[in-house]
């Protein structure tokens, strides 16, 4: 997962300087919505809202947009009750499965979006069940390597419940069952350590390898998905190799 942690990492620090930030904030609102209705509307009782919270404001998102989002989520403000969360699957060029995170307030219109965009691509559109047996529910959190001590951040993410905590040059990545989130992210930030990441992830069994190229192709079919103003997040069993990255920033 750590070419997908390198990617998410770039794909922040463009939407950061994104000048559609309508679309982002639109995207912000929604995870923070779903986050409240989950979990309630006080961030420190709620670590997906809280975290949801710090992205939004890492992209300079107006603090009433925040709180207008919250209400939305709690039931206060009546505007976001018929926001439902959804998954889609189906397949990218090459034969990688996608599980498409939609929050929509019209399947009808969300589903015939997906599919467009997988049918000008290459992909398909799969039925229920066609992929997400290659998929588990997990916990996971993602923490920049430099300047952190692993062994502190494994020590924390195993007292949290965490299943395993896996190290590379660049990330540490901790991967839990979804009822341990609360309780390493608690642990996290008791000592002060602020993930790069955090969240409920669908992660796959097992990655699919592709040349730099296809890579790419499919990376780009994904790009094309998380355009579309319903799609939260797009998850896939494709491995991202450093060259296909490399060439993702120079396209």
């Amino acid at each position: 997962m750590s070419g997908h942690s390198k990617w998410s990492t770039i794909k922040r620090k463009k939407a950061a300087e994104d000048a559609k930030r309508g679309k982002i904030f639109t995207r912000l609102a929604r995870e923070i919505t779903m986050a409240a209705r989950e979990g309630g509307g006080d961030p420190e009782a709620n670590v997906r809202l809280r975290l949801a919270i710090e992205r939004a404001k890492a992209a300079n998102m107006p603090k009433d947009n925040i709180e207008r989002a919250i209400k939305r989520g709690t039931g206060e403000d009546k505007e976001g009750s018929n926001f439902e969360e959804v998954y889609y699957e189906g397949y990218a060029p090459h034969g990688v499965a996608l599980m498409i995170y939609c929050v929509t307030d019209n399947r009808n219109r969300t589903v015939s979006d997906v599919r467009h965009i997988l049918s000008r691509h290459g992909g398909s559109l799969g039925e229920s069940g066609s992929v997400a047996w290659q998929f588990n529910r997990m916990a996971y959190f993602s923490i920049p390597a430099e300047g952190h001590d692993p062994d502190q951040i494994f020590e924390l993410a195993v007292e949290g419940g965490a299943d395993d905590v896996k190290f590379d040059d660049d990330f540490i990545e901790i991967y839990a069952p979804v009822e341990a989130f609360k309780a390493i992210g608690d642990q996290l930030r008791s000592a002060g350590i602020n993930p790069e990441e955090a969240g409920i992830k669908m992660i796959p069994t097992q990655e699919m390898s592709l040349s730099p190229e296809q890579t790419v192709q499919v990376m780009k079919v994904i790009e094309a998905l998380e355009e579309l103003d319903d799609v939260q997040e797009v998850y896939s069993n494709l491995h991202i190799s450093d060259e296909a990255i490399a060439q993702m920033e120079a396209a």
